[in-house]
């Protein structure tokens, strides 16, 4: 059996994640499971959070601001009437424009942005801005605020380690030894008075001996993942020479489930470990794309079996 972590960082990486997302420090570790993990009922829903609606509109009393009445340089629109406000980066916008872009950075499950606007030709500026930045000039509601921090801090949670929610209680739970599926919820064990176990594979209560790594005793235990990747249909390579492979692959480096569009080269980005590697043959493309291309054919690897390890 291996203990989980409930509190899925350390407190020194939870406090420097807050400070740097939200410019402030909320105390101890159970806040943070509060004001991130806890808005989940006993069903897994997030709570509806009251929202308080901003009114969209700079206030133009704002010294710390710089207004301007020229393009917005994210939609290019050029309407006169609209009060922008100059970024960091010498760019203009509006709340809703920033808004709008940062939030679709957020959904393509990116924490980080940055500026869209281009410079000379096709060339992006794509300057950092800082989130207490965007915050200020998209003029956030209260629930817009609560979706961009706890999205920000899971996001980043995922590159330190990781994690999934108990079936019980709905709390994130890090699973201390990476090779054992059954898992104990230390907040259902205090809670229950007996210990509570789960299985990290099928996400149910554990059944049968704790020590078992491979899965646990119930009939249908099965990584939904590795049924992805066994149940994905083929798909060609349109751009590299037509070459059929599986339609999703697991990442090589943090196992994360990935799609390639059938375009363009060979080559993905993972969107989590930020890690490039080979869609087909499943090699980093440093080692692969010095030996053949990237648009051309290399040996295309077997159907995955098992979900790689990120091993941080």
């Amino acid at each position: 059996m291996s203990d989980g972590f409930t509190f899925f960082f350390s407190k020194l990486k939870v406090n420097a994640l807050l400070v740097q997302f939200t410019g402030r420090y909320i105390g101890p570790l159970s806040n943070f499971l509060i004001h991130v993990c806890s808005r989940r009922t006993e069903q897994g829903a997030f709570i509806r959070m009251q929202d308080n609606q901003s009114s969209g509109q700079y206030d133009v009393n704002d010294a710390t601001l710089k207004f301007v009445r020229r393009r917005d340089d994210i939609t290019l629109d050029d309407d006169p009437s609209i009060l922008r406000a100059e970024m960091s980066c010498g760019h203009a916008v509006s709340p809703e424009s920033l808004t709008a872009w940062c939030r679709s950075l957020l959904d393509q499950g990116q924490y980080k942005f940055y500026c869209p606007a281009i410079t000379h030709g096709t060339v992006k500026c794509n300057a950092e801005w800082p989130y207490l930045e965007v915050r200020k000039l998209a003029v956030l509601s209260d629930s817009e605020q609560a979706h961009f921090e706890e999205n920000m801090a899971l996001m980043a949670a995922s590159e330190y380690c990781e994690f999934k929610s108990c079936p019980s209680c709905g709390s994130y739970v890090e699973r201390a030894d990476l090779t054992n599926l059954c898992v104990r919820c230390t907040i259902c064990t205090a809670v229950k008075k007996k210990s509570y176990q789960f299985c990290w594979q099928c996400m149910r209560e554990w059944k049968g001996a704790a020590a078992h790594a491979l899965r646990c005793s119930h009939e249908d235990c099965v990584n939904p993942d590795v049924d992805k990747l066994a149940k994905c249909t083929n798909m060609r390579l349109s751009y590299v020479n037509n070459v059929e492979c599986p339609a999703i692959r697991a990442c090589p480096t943090c196992g994360l489930l990935l799609e390639h569009n059938g375009y363009a080269c060979k080559n993905l980005m993972c969107k989590r470990c930020k890690v490039e590697f080979c869609f087909l043959c499943l090699k980093l493309k440093r080692v692969c794309n010095p030996i053949s291309g990237p648009y051309n054919v290399c040996s295309v690897a077997p159907r995955q079996t098992e979900i790689p390890v990120w091993k941080r």
